[in-house]
C-alpha cells in the first residue's frame, strides 16, 4: 500500500428536499453571489425559481449558457470578470459537472490578476479561490466532491485536467431528484464517465482488497442502478445510489493506497472531445475496451482476472486469458446495452485527424508514465481501433 496525504473539506448535504439549507450554507460564507448554469434546463425543471425563491436576501449576479465541455472563452472569462466588477463573494453552480467545473476556474481566477489560462495551465499555482457552493443535477463527474474540473479551449483544441486544493467546493446539495429529468442519452453518459473515474483508478500496480473491494462495488452500483434509472427515471433509489457512486468518482476515496495510474483513457479522451466536441461519456466507453484490448498482456493479466471475475463473475476456473478478453468484452456490451454508440464514427469522429490527435496526446497528456506506458503510435492504434 503506498502513502497518501489526503484531505476532502467538502461538506455533503444529500437527499430529497436538501435544498432547504441552502441559505444557511450560502449565508455563513458571503451574500454577493455569482449564480453559474447552464443552458436553461433548470428554468424548465423550475430549479432557478426555486433556488431564486430561497434567496431572496442575496445580490445575484447571473452567468447562464455554460456549455457542456466547458469553454474558457467565453464562459471562463466571462466569470472572472463579472466576479471582478460585482465583488463576488460566492459562486453557486446549480447544473452538472461542466457548469461546476467551470465554476472552479472562474473562483481561481476571479482572485488572480493575470490571464486565468496561467492557472488552468498550471503556469502559476492559484493563491486563493472564491469559495463554491453547488446543486448537482446530473449524476457523473463527481466534481462536486474533488477539488478539479475540465476546460477547453477551442482556439488550441486544449482540454485540460485542472486541479487545484482550493477549489474543492464548500458545500454540495445532491438531491437524486433532481436527476429524474437527464435524458436517456446523459444519463447513459454518466454512467460510462463515472465507471471509467473507476476503472482509472482500479488498472494500477499496487492496491489493497479494501480499495479493490470498493471499486468492484462500485461497478457493479453504477451498472446495475443505470440500467434501473434508464428503465424507470424516476426510481428515487436507484437514482440515489447512482449519484453516491459518482460523487466518490475522483476525490481519490476510491483508491487510497494505489498507486497512480496516469488516467490515460481519460488522456486520450480529453483529444477526442476537444476536437470534436463530442459528449465526455461515451467518448469514454469508446474507448475504454479498446484501450483494454490493446495493454493486455501476461504483466496486465491478472488485474484483468480480477475484474472480470469480481465484477462481472466469469467462472474462476476458466483460463486467465479466457477471463481477461470475456471481461473485455462484457464492458464493451455493457455499454452498448446502455445505448451507448461505440463506434467513433457514430459520434461523427473519422480517421483524417487520428495522426493529429494522437501527436497532441502524446505531446500534452504524459502517458508515458501511464500504468502501461502509451506511445503516440500506441494512441493511434486504439483511437483506429475505436473507428
Amino acid at each position: 500500500m503506498q502513502n497518501f496525504d489526503y484531505m476532502t473539506p467538502t461538506r455533503l448535504v444529500f437527499g430529497e428536499g436538501c435544498i432547504a439549507k441552502l441559505p444557511e450554507a450560502l449565508g455563513a460564507i458571503g451574500r454577493k453571489v455569482l449564480l453559474t448554469y447552464g443552458g436553461g434546463s433548470i428554468k424548465k425543471t423550475g430549479l432557478y425559481d426555486k433556488v431564486r425563491e430561497l434567496l431572496p436576501d442575496f445580490e445575484i449576479t447571473e452567468l447562464p449558457d455554460i456549455q457542456p465541455n466547458p469553454k474558457y472563452d467565453p464562459s471562463v472569462l466571462d466569470g472572472v470578470r463579472l466576479c471582478k466588477e460585482n465583488s463576488i463573494e460566492v459562486i453557486l453552480s446549480v447544473g452538472g459537472g461542466s457548469v461546476l467545473d467551470c465554476s472552479k476556474a472562474i473562483a481561481a481566477g476571479a482572485l488572480y490578476d493575470g490571464d486565468p489560462w496561467d492557472l488552468i495551465s498550471y503556469k502559476v499555482r492559484a493563491k486563493a479561490a472564491l469559495p463554491i457552493v453547488d446543486i448537482i443535477t446530473l449524476a457523473a463527474t463527481g466534481s462536486e466532491y474533488d477539488c478539479g474540473g475540465v476546460i477547453s479551449r477551442t482556439e488550441t483544441n486544449d482540454k485540460i485536467g485542472y486541479m487545484d486544493p482550493h477549489l474543492f467546493p464548500a458545500v454540495s446539495f445532491l438531491d437524486p431528484t433532481y436527476t429524474f429529468t437527464v435524458s436517456k442519452k446523459q444519463t447513459a453518459a454518466g454512467c460510462a464517465d463515472a465507471m471509467n473515474h473507476i476503472m482509472e483508478q482500479y488498472f494500477c500496480e499496487d492496491s489493497s482488497l479494501l480499495s479493490d473491494g470498493f471499486m468492484e462495488a462500485g461497478l457493479k452500483s453504477l451498472m446495475v442502478n443505470a440500467k434501473k434509472c434508464l428503465a424507470d427515471p424516476n426510481d428515487y433509489t436507484a437514482r440515489a445510489e447512482m449519484m453516491l457512486a459518482c460523487t466518490y468518482g475522483c476525490n481519490g476515496i476510491y483508491s487510497l493506497g494505489n498507486s497512480p495510474s496516469g488516467w490515460p483513457c481519460h488522456g486520450m479522451e480529453h483529444a477526442l472531445s476537444a476536437y470534436y466536441d463530442i459528449t465526455h461519456g461515451e467518448g469514454l466507453a469508446i474507448i475504454t475496451p479498446r484501450w483494454m484490448k490493446h495493454i493486455l498482456s501476461d504483466r496486465t493479466l491478472s488485474r484483468f482476472v480480477k475484474y472480470g471475475v469480481n465484477v462481472f463473475g466469469i467462472d474462476s476456473s476458466l483460463g486467465d486469458y479466457e477471463i481477461a478478453e470475456k471481461a473485455i468484452q462484457e464492458t464493451y456490451d455493457f455499454f452498448l446495452s446502455i445505448g451507448i454508440p461505440m463506434t467513433l464514427r457514430e459520434v461523427g469522429i473519422d480517421e483524417s485527424r487520428i495522426g493529429e490527435m494522437a501527436r497532441h496526446v502524446a505531446e500534452n497528456e504524459g502517458l508515458e508514465n501511464a500504468w502501461v506506458p502509451l506511445t503516440e503510435k500506441d494512441i493511434a492504434d486504439i483511437f483506429t481501433a475505436s473507428l
